[in-house]
């Protein structure tokens, strides 16, 4: 008898680890599935960034490569009227939202697109600006991205150091790199890093949760261009 109930008390001990097994597992298949579904999205949109700066350059090329023939030639003047060649490059979207430039930091091999605003729907698709002036101009600007436990967005920002670069590029194309200068964790109540004082220089701070079990720190890294 005792050796019976023994029995089923080990079938159901197998039985409940076995379950747990196939939960983690399923749990573990959907994070590295989610991620990678992130990173083929994030690729196609790094990718029309990327040839719609190309073809603005092209553009700019070959509206400046246009000789202006003189008057005295008797050659017909082009049309006034007629439209020229855009110099500002279309925008972007992503998830229905602007890519205002791109970010990317090589000690962690990230590089995501960089959204117009912080919104729960955009940082659960990229990276987006909180803060600032915009990327790449005078002042401080604040991107925000959640901290996943499979590396994606800013998963990997404590890893992070002082001295390491951060390349961020904007939508007309400029690629200005900063120099990791401070790291630090604050409160989530803390904003005082958004409106700090730069004296004229171009400054981004990056912000993530941090991995404590209440999710209410924030590390903050800045960086200064060079």
């Amino acid at each position: 008898m005792t050796d019976s109930k023994y029995g089923k008390f080990l079938t159901i001990l197998l039985i409940i680890v076995a379950i747990g097994v196939l939960i983690l597992l399923g749990f573990l298949g959907y994070d590295v599935i989610n991620k990678y579904m992130t990173e083929q999205e994030v690729s196609e949109v790094l990718g029309k960034f990327n040839e719609t700066l190309n073809q603005t350059t092209q553009n700019t090329e070959n509206t400046e490569n246009i000789e202006i023939p003189s008057i005295e030639t008797n050659t017909q003047v082009p049309n006034p009227e007629q439209p020229s060649t855009p110099s500002t490059p279309s925008k972007v979207t992503y998830k229905g939202y602007n890519v205002e430039g791109t970010i990317e930091i090589p000690a962690i091999d990230l590089k995501y697109p960089v959204l117009e605003r912080t919104t729960r729907d955009s940082i659960e698709a990229a990276v987006a600006i909180l803060y600032g002036p915009g990327l790449n101009q005078i002042g401080n600007t604040t991107i925000v991205g959640h901290n996943y436990r499979n590396g994606s967005f800013f998963g990997n920002n404590d890893k992070l150091q002082l001295g390491d670069k951060i390349y961020i590029t904007d939508n007309s194309g400029t690629k200005i790199k900063y120099n990791i200068y401070n790291i630090y964790e604050t409160t989530g109540e803390d904003s005082d890093f958004l409106t700090r004082e730069t004296n004229g220089k171009r400054e981004i701070s990056l912000s993530t949760c941090t991995d404590n079990s209440q999710a209410n720190k924030r590390l903050v890294i800045w960086a200064i261009e060079e």
